[in-house]
């Protein structure tokens, strides 16, 4: 089929890409033109494994193409996407301004009917505020659906190409045929497409993430409970995740939940169901308990130098920038809140992160030292802050560690490391939940 992209961020450069492995021509459209000439290139801005290696093969072959021109991409399309940012405004409503300047660019030069579906994550009503876009712009018939993306970050390929479900809000019942087609390829085991309302598919995706995040939040508030009466959040995640009710993922806690999704959806929801007039209790004990487990970590390190007065002038290593492992996103990345915390306090940063130091980089700048690797970051070091979960920080060299450290402290905000391994080796560890 013949698509057509809008937004080459995360969420829209995945799809598109996607979408052109199965088999579509594929006109992926940005205002970016420095980006644009990037993919052009062969250059891929954002780090998500397999991505470029995809972006360069459909290039090559011909089925991806990159254009800051909206007329191309919209007249040689049968169907478009809106893939394009919907940051939190300060009350904490999503910003559709980009999502709806896209819908009136589609409607002034759309020719001929066009299928608008929205990727980008929305509230409720967003389709309906594009049908009226172009109702007062154009007498050219438009069709819009909603079809919300479940992509992880560091696995968005497999998600998209082996999707747990595919929801389409679909209120115009002629289009079901040809997304059915389209999606087609990826169901080819098991019809995993489940079809609704437009405001239910907006819903949904906020409905999964809040309940994700209750369930991060959950854990979180189990292990500072452990810590106080000397249980082991460890062994409980086993016990209940063993339940076929509950099961074993989300169920790791940590220093909060970040990246671009989680932070900004649940406060959408609320302020949804604010102007909706119902009180979503749950939802907000969610936010409030993010926003209290960010600072835990903090607290911990505060108590062990003794006060706050006593950080100034430490240096401390911190393992991981990124919000999560796998992707150089740094969104509202609880590691970077703890670092704001130290820098504050006077410590001095010597951090590393395998993908996301360039990102930090271009807003820290001096403000925090970056070692070549993880071990650079420790020499002469008062304490290590384990922050992001990568791969590469879970087996380290204990032996070079404790020749490099001038303290050997370990603040563990992943429960990545052997605590009793640790603690054998002469460390003073702290994780989370771990009494």
């Amino acid at each position: 089929m013949q698509l057509c992209v809008i937004g080459t961020g995360y969420v829209g450069l995945v799809t598109g890409t996607c979408f052109a492995e199965a088999g579509n021509q594929v006109i992926c459209v940005d205002v970016d033109q420095a980006k644009i000439e990037r993919l052009n290139k062969g250059e891929v801005p954002i780090f998500e494994p397999g991505l470029e290696g995809l972006v360069k093969q459909n290039r090559k072959n011909g089925r991806l193409t990159f254009t800051t021109d909206l007329s191309q991409g919209i007249n040689n399309s049968e169907i478009c996407f809106i893939a394009v940012g919907t940051p939190p405004r300060e009350d904490g409503s999503a910003d559709l301004k980009h999502v709806l300047e896209v819908a009136e660019g589609i409607a002034k030069v759309a020719t001929r009917k066009i299928i608008v579906g929205t990727k980008s994550t929305v509230p409720v009503g967003t389709g309906d505020r594009i049908e009226q876009t172009f109702r007062e712009t154009t007498k050219v018939p438009c069709a819009v659906f909603s079809n919300p993306e479940f992509l992880k970050e560091g696995d968005a390929i497999n998600d998209f190409m082996k999707p747990d479900r595919i929801i389409l809000g679909i209120n115009d019942s002629s289009i079901e045929p040809a997304l059915r087609e389209l999606y087609a390829p990826f169901m080819r085991q098991s019809d995993r497409l489940i079809v609704m309302s437009r405001h239910s598919a907006e819903l949904t995706k906020y409905a999964a993430n809040a309940m994700l995040a209750t369930r991060i939040s959950f854990m979180n508030e189990l292990a500072n409970l452990c810590e106080s009466v000397s249980a082991n959040i460890n062994d409980i995640r086993k016990g209940i995740g063993s339940d076929p009710r509950i099961g074993s993922a989300f169920l790791y806690p940590g220093m909060g939940y970040g990246g671009s999704c989680f932070p900004k959806d649940i406060k959408a929801l609320l302020k949804t169901s604010h102007e909706a007039g119902v009180q979503l209790e749950v939802v907000e004990a969610v936010e409030k308990a993010n926003q209290n487990q960010k600072g835990k970590l903090f607290e911990k390190i505060v108590r062990h130098y003794g006060n706050r007065e006593k950080l100034k002038g430490l240096k401390m290593a911190l393992w991981g920038l990124a919000f999560k492992a796998k992707t150089d996103d740094i969104r509202e990345s609880p590691a970077l809140s703890l670092a704001d915390k130290l820098l504050e306090a006077g410590v001095k940063l010597s951090a590393f992160d395998p993908e996301a130091i360039q990102n930090v980089k271009n807003s820290y700048a001096d403000r925090l030292e970056f070692g070549q690797n993880s071990y650079e970051c420790l020499e002469g070091a008062s304490g290590l802050i384990v922050a992001t979960e990568w791969n590469e920080f879970r087996s380290p060299d204990y032996g070079r560690m404790k020749n490099l450290m001038k303290e050997k402290v370990i603040f563990d905000g992943r429960n990545l490391l052997n605590a009793a391994h640790l603690k054998a080796l002469g460390f003073v560890y702290y994780g989370v939940g771990i009494p």
